[in-house]
């Protein structure tokens, strides 16, 4: 079996601007498309209710069946007649929200066992912001930056992560420096602009969508446009 591909996502899950993005990630597989909204879960049911329905619309959008998986707690990421849901998914994809949360939720359940399975059978797996950082193995709260950060669910253990990063940049001008501190010996920090994705893994990857992935290093910062392939080891 070959594990599926990654995408990490700076922003825009669910909208028609990244349409293409995501029916690529569902080109020649199955045509099921599992959602999960968590990250959005500290905001309140409205705000969970909205991005099932965004995801619906794009499902629809794209010809494939939509399966929102509500997961608030981790005892909902531990019920079995949850995770068999991700069973034959083409594309599992975890939206935006609260970093920590996300990672706090998913990490070591069930659930989460059977995202891993799936993923390695072949199904791609896809985050946005908030769930493009959870699937790095250092979860920060860019909220709260001087928190320590949170172990993630680790399926891009080398990469560090700062979605939306084209304006988050400008609200934070030092967070790139925070994400090169204390990292571990072949971490990459990525930044990734909004409605942008960088898409493969584990080492190569293309960036896909409207703007531009940053490798970033203590030497600055490498820009990387739109249909650029790259080598991340």
């Amino acid at each position: 079996m070959t594990a599926g591909p990654v995408a990490l996502v700076g922003s825009g899950e669910y909208l028609p601007a990244m349409a293409a993005v995501e029916a690529g990630l569902l080109a020649g597989r199955p045509p099921v498309y599992v959602q999960i909204p968590t990250a959005a879960a500290p905001e309140g049911a409205a705000a969970v209710d909205r991005w099932v329905a965004l995801g619906r619309e794009q499902a629809q959008r794209l010809g494939v069946t939509a399966v929102p998986l509500l997961i608030e707690t981790r005892d909902d990421a531990e019920r079995p007649d949850i995770a068999e849901q991700v069973a034959g998914a083409g594309l599992i994809y975890l939206s935006g929200g609260n970093p920590p949360y996300l990672a706090d939720t998913l990490r070591d359940t069930l659930l989460w066992r059977a995202i891993e399975t799936a993923w390695q059978a072949g199904a791609a797996l896809a985050g946005c912001s908030a769930g493009a950082i959870a699937l790095t193995h250092w979860v920060p709260d860019i909220r709260r930056p001087d928190t320590p950060g949170r172990q993630g669910l680790g399926a891009v253990p080398h990469l560090r992560v700062i979605p939306h990063f084209d304006r988050l940049t400008e609200w934070l001008p030092d967070l790139p420096e925070r994400y090169l501190l204390d990292r571990p010996a072949g971490t990459t920090v990525v930044g990734i602009d909004e409605e942008t994705a960088l898409v493969g893994g584990p080492r190569q990857w293309e960036v896909q969508g409207r703007q531009s992935v940053w490798v970033i290093s203590g030497e600055g910062r490498e820009e990387h446009p739109a249909g650029s392939a790259l080598e991340i080891s």
